[in-house]
């Protein structure tokens, strides 16, 4: 019995948005893949989908969040470099978050303090 078509399809985007997911996530100064303000963008897989990755006909596209101290076009354009190492065509890369050093601490205020 062969697989179908689409089967394969299904096997090889997997594949690659797996690899692609890998490769941006060891680019110094990502700090995760993005899905996105409504978690649109991602890969949909036969149960399971691969946030920040997003493969077209002929294109890719990669949402990330970056660190604070990662300078944004370098870091850019190592994932850039990174992806294009794994699929032909354009890649498309976006910086949808900076996430600061420290994350931050809710400040106690006392109004009498200020009096």
């Amino acid at each position: 019995m062969t697989a179908s078509a689409r089967e394969i399809q299904a096997v090889d985007a997997s594949e690659q948005a797996d690899r692609i997911a890998a490769a941006v996530s060891a680019v110094p100064g990502v700090v995760a893949l993005h899905g996105g303000m409504f978690g649109e963008v991602g890969t949909y897989l036969p149960g399971r989908r691969v946030p920040g990755v997003r493969l077209g006909l002929g294109f890719t596209e990669i949402h990330v969040s970056i660190s604070f101290e990662a300078p944004v076009r370098e870091t850019a354009n190592r994932v850039r470099a990174a992806v294009a190492a794994i699929v032909p065509g354009p890649v498309d890369v976006t910086v949808e978050d900076v996430i600061p050093l420290t994350p931050a601490v809710p400040v106690e205020w006392d109004a009498r303090e200020r009096q």
